[in-house]
């Protein structure tokens, strides 16, 4: 198959909160696009993009899957990515390597806290991004009371471009702003044909006024030409060329000072179309946004790694899946140059090479082979034995690091054990497979206890993949009651000078050294500074120090919880040519840490969440109530039509249950979301 040209690629993911309608809007477009030739329903199981069982059991999207469909004769490379909380590597990572992204809100529920999420993480990678407002036949849709919250609540600045003809039971279909036409979609053939039609009288005083605020925004886009030029028709009362309302508002979406608005009913077949008009119209090529900085490890600096085929390889693996016929299946964002089936590449984090067996593009779960993948595009690799989640490939004349990805800490965390000693071995190796897949997912063994413990973002992230190990790997295996993952760290500097020696195998091993520590600000992570340099104490016992450092982070002060936001520093070191070692150094280091840690005034930090809660009136006070129970901290509450929105910061330890007993306190009626917010210190603890 011939590779595209960059400026026909379109990469672009498709966010929002659960339930929003990613899934059937992915659907409706891979029916429209001629790559699925009947419409898979999320409620029926049958979802193309909602490929695993547990998701179609549990009609929700836990794994990022991508397809690639073809409209206008541009390549659009789909990511369909999970709206729930637990599941935010999947969007964080889907994010990193993507161009633009479609944000989808429900007309009836509005902003809400997931797509707030979503939308942060988005800023951060700087991505241009269209809002589609979905939903639109339910009752209680308020199209124009969406458009302000995104205005609001996101600090966004809307630029509609569809006004919905009707609403809930009646809507009909959508008015388009820049062509002023009404369109329509044919029941019969699930929405393929669309009747266009001029505006209705009854509806043309309110399109105007909306094109007119649409234009107002246009003449602002920043390109002074393309701005000039749209005023000066607007002022003279001329007709503004359709084309060139649509440059002006590529150009605003790629600048990111306006986001493009489109409405419709996706379960209904109403706006779909359009939509994809808009991605290949409005959101950018590869080529398009601006470089990558990687930093290049022989130069040891920043460089900018631009689009091009011709360029040297250069790739970053965003997500890695296992398939238990083709083995690891590692998912490539190709920056620039290109990748040929069956050559090696060169992983610049591991520094080893590896070979390309075969080169795929997915379509969900299913699979077409590639000769070569080029600069813009997404493909599977089958062959990768080391390459883990955001890891670079390329080649050894280049090696450039492109940009870390940003993953939440593990907050909660169970006990899980085989049924029989025997699959000891199995369960491991499945777990450790898991733990590959997903970044926010750890496993460790308790020391004392000599159990598994896995942690990871909630009670549903857990869930499934211990479901993924009974059922996918064939591990029978049984867990425990959800702990809280705490973690320590100081409240004070402290110092502490540790002189250590043994005599290990008829060998003298003595190091001496002086280790300060000090409190971070929080979530600011851990640090090692040394301010013993060569020829005072070579570099190998600094890097040995190091180590030790590093590795007393995971093992805790008190409690065994592992260590954050601590600074620690290597003020003073002696060095004896004969008896000096890097174990000696390694050893005092983490014996020197654990000693300063303890006289800076150690504390016990538990993970605070962020809860949203949507409650009928009627159950307000209720709820409330049973908050404050649970130690919980009200951020604000926002009124909206027949609901209350509570904000609040909770300890994830008073959290357990509270599905269960919040479904009693409303009959059903309400609703939660939560995610981890910060680590606070914990002041009722004490020692075990």
């Amino acid at each position: 198959m011939e590779q595209p040209e960059l400026k026909n690629i379109r990469n672009i993911g498709i966010i929002a909160h659960i339930d929003a309608g990613k899934t059937t809007t992915s659907e409706r477009i891979l029916f429209y696009t001629g790559k699925s030739h009947r419409l898979g329903e999320v409620d029926d199981g049958e979802a193309t993009m909602d490929w695993m069982v547990q998701e179609q059991e549990r009609g929700i999207t836990i794994t990022a899957a991508v397809t690639t469909c073809y409209w206008q004769d541009r390549q659009i490379n789909i990511i369909d990515t999970p709206g729930h909380v637990d599941f935010t590597a999947e969007v964080e990572r889907s994010l990193r390597v993507l161009d633009g992204a479609v944000v989808i809100f429900c007309a009836v529920s509005g902003v809400e806290p997931q797509s707030e999420t979503v939308w942060h993480q988005a800023d951060r990678y700087h991505v241009p991004r269209l809002a589609y407002i979905n939903k639109l036949d339910r009752v209680g849709a308020d199209f124009f009371g969406v458009v302000e919250e995104i205005r609001q609540k996101l600090g966004a600045n809307p630029l509609v471009l569809q006004l919905p003809i009707g609403q809930e039971s009646e809507l009909e279909g959508v008015i388009d702003l820049l062509a002023m036409k009404e369109l329509r979609w044919e029941v019969q053939d699930a929405g393929q044909t669309i009747h266009e039609s001029d505006v209705d009288p009854s509806r043309l005083h309110l399109a105007r006024e909306y094109r007119q605020k649409t234009l107002d925004q246009l003449s602002r886009v920043p390109d002074p030409a393309l701005a000039d030029r749209i005023t000066e028709l607007y002022l003279e009362g001329a007709e503004i060329p359709l084309e060139l309302a649509r440059q002006a508002v590529r150009r605003g979406t790629l600048e990111r000072t306006f986001v493009p608005v489109l409405c419709g009913a996706s379960l209904r077949n109403l706006g779909v179309q359009p939509l994809l008009d808009a991605v290949v119209d409005y959101l950018p090529a590869p080529d398009e946004v601006p470089a990558p900085e990687g930093y290049h490890v022989k130069k040891e600096k920043k460089v900018q790694v631009p689009a091009r085929r011709d360029g040297p390889p250069l790739g970053l693996v965003y997500k890695i899946q296992t398939d238990r016929e083709a083995g690891n299946l590692s998912y490539v964002r190709v920056y620039s140059g290109e990748f040929r089936d069956g050559v090696a590449v060169y992983n610049v984090a591991k520094r080893k090479r590896e070979r390309i067996n075969r080169l795929l593009r997915m379509h969900a779960n299913r699979s077409e082979p590639l000769a070569s993948v080029g600069a813009g595009d997404v493909a599977v690799v089958v062959g990768f034995k080391l390459a883990q989640t955001g890891d670079t490939i390329g080649s050894d004349q280049f090696p450039v690091l492109l940009g870390e990805m940003h993953f939440p800490e593990p907050v909660i965390s169970i006990a899980i054990e085989p049924r029989t000693l025997s699959e000891r071995t199995k369960l491991e190796s499945a777990l450790h497979q898991l733990e590959r897949e997903d970044p926010t997912f750890t496993v460790k063994e308790n020391e004392e206890t000599g159990q598994l413990i896995i942690a990871g973002m909630g009670e549903l992230h857990l869930d499934v993949l211990v479901t993924r190990v009974i059922d996918d790997y064939k591990v029978q295996a049984k867990v425990g009651a959800p702990q809280v993952s705490y973690r320590e760290s100081v409240s004070t500097a402290a110092a502490h000078a540790e002189r250590y020696h043994k005599v290990l195998a008829g060998k003298e091993n003595s190091a001496m050294l002086t280790i300060k520590v000090e409190r971070l600000a929080r979530g600011t992570g851990n640090r090692f500074q040394s301010l013993v340099a060569p020829p005072t104490l070579p570099q190998e016992l600094v890097d040995a120090v190091k180590r030790g450092v590093l590795a007393a982070f995971g093992s805790g002060i008190m409690y065994g919880y592992p260590v954050i936001d601590v600074g620690v520093i290597l003020s003073g070191a002696e060095y004896n040519q004969s008896t000096s070692t890097p174990l000696a150094f390694e050893a005092a280091a983490a014996l020197g840490f654990d000693a300063a840690c303890r006289k800076a005034g150690p504390v016990l930090l538990e993970p605070i969440m962020r809860v949203d809660i949507l409650v009928p009136q009627e159950f307000l006070g209720e709820v409330l109530g049973s908050l404050s129970a649970r130690k919980t901290e009200i951020t604000g509450i926002d009124s909206k039509p027949g609901v209350e929105n509570i904000h609040a910061h909770v300890p994830l330890a008073h959290m357990f249950g509270y599905s269960t007993a919040l479904r009693s306190a409303t009959q059903g009626r309400a609703t939660f979301t939560m995610e981890f917010s910060h680590f606070a210190p914990r002041m009722d603890f004490t020692a075990p």
